[in-house]
């Protein structure tokens, strides 16, 4: 194999072979997932052993967006806690490899559950059942990590999690909107005004939901990917942002449209929630506000993406194809005011 877009296929054998024990080639490079996130490759060595190459994608612009060696940097802290990850296994910062910073972990062999008929396909309703528990089982575990034994206690800012994330999409939402939308400036000025007290500061996914893991054939989280976007903070934001992601087979739809959650077996929004307050000891009194706060900034990055569409940058889009992600920032920007009404 010799033309793999992202994949400087000799350097980066030569590099497997010289840091990463066990591989073994030539290798055959496979891209799994990709766009304008981080790229991801299945490499599978000449005796079968298989890892999993992670690199920037094409063309970026921005290193700080997708900081390789700080991702890196979580997995490996995480490896020794209760936190299911890949192994870490190595990472290369010289761009005279690859272009641009990868890292390497080992492969879990697992399903990634983006909807309803995968979901069904792959998992009794009893692992659909297990699959609520562990998820919710495992965010609380992120939230326990002993930030320092990690080596993760400088990842980011402790306090005022809220207040700088209100801030920033708020300004992003105002270089970027495509027209006025009363409810974004009405739940950012309520919101601001209304944060609960933070407490000590623990690792925050950023982005956690199902598909953001791999579970196997019982429904138990193998491992939690894509972290990215992590950061220290108020871990009452991923639980927030969980049950805008969820919608479970007795809840109302989400402004999001994943539709994983749905099949029978899957347990509730209401039951996640009180699980997480059951394994984790937390006090989720002010769930609402963060639920309310998860759809605001939901609303905010699904209009940078539309605006973005609306510009051409992403290719020509006629009006009528454009309209459902119109109308998802404005579902998302209904519900987080309607959820910010439920608040005491």
């Amino acid at each position: 194999m010799s033309d793999v877009p992202g994949i400087n296929v000799p350097a980066v054998t030569d590099w497997l072979r010289a840091r990463v024990p066990g591989a073994v080639g030539p290798f055959t490079f496979d891209a799994i997932a990709g766009g304008h996130s981080n790229l991801t490759y299945r490499v599978t060595g000449n005796d079968g052993t298989r890892f999993v190459l992670r690199r920037p994608p094409l063309g970026h612009v921005l290193a700080s967006a997708h900081d390789m060696g700080r991702e890196h940097r979580i997995i490996s802290g995480l490896q020794s806690s209760a936190v299911p990850v890949a192994p870490a296994l190595g990472f290369c910062d010289d761009p005279a490899v690859n272009d641009s910073p990868f890292y390497v972990m080992g492969f879990v062999d697992g399903h990634v559950i983006r909807d309803q008929a995968t979901a069904e396909a792959v998992l009794s309703p009893a692992a659909r059942r297990t699959a609520s528990e562990s998820i919710v089982d495992t965010m609380a575990a992120i939230h326990s990590v002993d930030l320092v034994a990690a080596g993760l206690d400088t990842l980011g800012k402790h306090e005022g999690y809220i207040a700088r994330q209100l801030k920033r999409w708020y300004g992003q939402w105002n270089q970027q909107k495509t027209r006025e939308l009363a409810a974004i400036d009405t739940v950012h000025d309520e919101l601001s005004r209304r944060i609960p007290e933070q407490g000590a500061a623990t690792i925050l996914h950023g982005d956690y939901r199902l598909d953001n893991c791999m579970v196997g054939a019982d429904g138990h989280v193998m491992a939690v990917l894509d972290w990215e976007i992590c950061t220290l903070g108020d871990p009452m934001a991923d639980l927030g942002l969980l049950q805008v992601y969820w919608t479970g087979p007795g809840d109302q739809a989400s402004a999001w449209t994943g539709s994983a959650c749905s099949a029978p077996g899957f347990m509730d929004r209401a039951d996640l929630a009180a699980r997480y307050a059951e394994v984790s000891g937390r006090d989720i009194s002010q769930l609402p506000f963060y639920v309310s706060f998860a759809y605001w900034k939901l609303a905010c990055i699904l209009e940078g993406v539309y605006a973005r569409y609306v510009g051409g940058a992403l290719g020509v889009r006629d009006a009528a194809e454009l309209e459902p992600f119109k109308l998802q920032v404005e579902g998302a920007a209904a519900m987080a005011l309607a959820t910010l009404e439920t608040l005491p």
